[in-house]
């Protein structure tokens, strides 16, 4: 978040509520893991830690005081190195159903098809909202962030043809086959 919210500042002074805007306007819900409720607290402590600093309080009639931020030098330096330190990052991806397929050969194969079909259906709308997104954002957001969008498209197409796969071979009650390899 605070990655986020630095990155956010280096573009403009901003208050918290235009950054959520921006957040959701560039759909990075949908490529970066954080709460949305954290924002303000990560704020206050950006704030506290001398990494950014108020300039100024907006009021206006019938809404709460906005307090407008900006990234201090300091916020700068911290930037980028949580940028690198992201770059450097190696961390492996646990799927939350690996624990389930190991032993998936021993459940009720009619009941794994269903709920594959529904994921499968699910991730078809995953994969259409995020080609959209891409689409979309061509010409309002830098090349890296095209990278990022389109890879996340694409491993939702990965993703996709994981679950197809997996429920054919569901619904043809294979999952409890040994010794055959994957059709390609």
């Amino acid at each position: 978040m605070k990655l986020v919210i630095l990155g956010l500042l280096m573009e403009g002074d901003s208050h918290p509520y235009e950054l959520r805007h921006k957040m959701k306007e560039r759909a990075m819900l949908h490529y970066i893991k954080m709460q949305e409720g954290s924002l303000y607290y990560a704020i206050d402590t950006l704030n506290k830690e001398g990494y950014v600093e108020a300039t100024e309080i907006v009021k206006e009639s019938g809404r709460p005081d906005r307090t407008v931020y900006r990234i201090t030098e300091e916020g700068r330096q911290l930037f980028h190195r949580l940028l690198l330190e992201q770059f450097e990052s190696r961390t492996t991806v646990f799927h939350p159903m690996y624990a389930a397929l190991v032993f998936a050969f021993h459940g009720d194969a009619q009941r794994i098809h269903a709920i594959l079909a529904q994921k499968v259906e699910e991730q078809r709308r995953i994969v259409a909202l995020l080609h959209g997104i891409y689409e979309e954002h061509i010409p309002t957001v830098p090349r890296s962030v095209l990278h990022l969008m389109k890879g996340r498209w694409e491993h939702a197409v990965t993703e996709l043809r994981w679950l197809e796969r997996l429920a054919a071979d569901a619904a043809a009650g294979r999952l409890y086959e040994f010794g055959n390899p994957l059709e390609e």
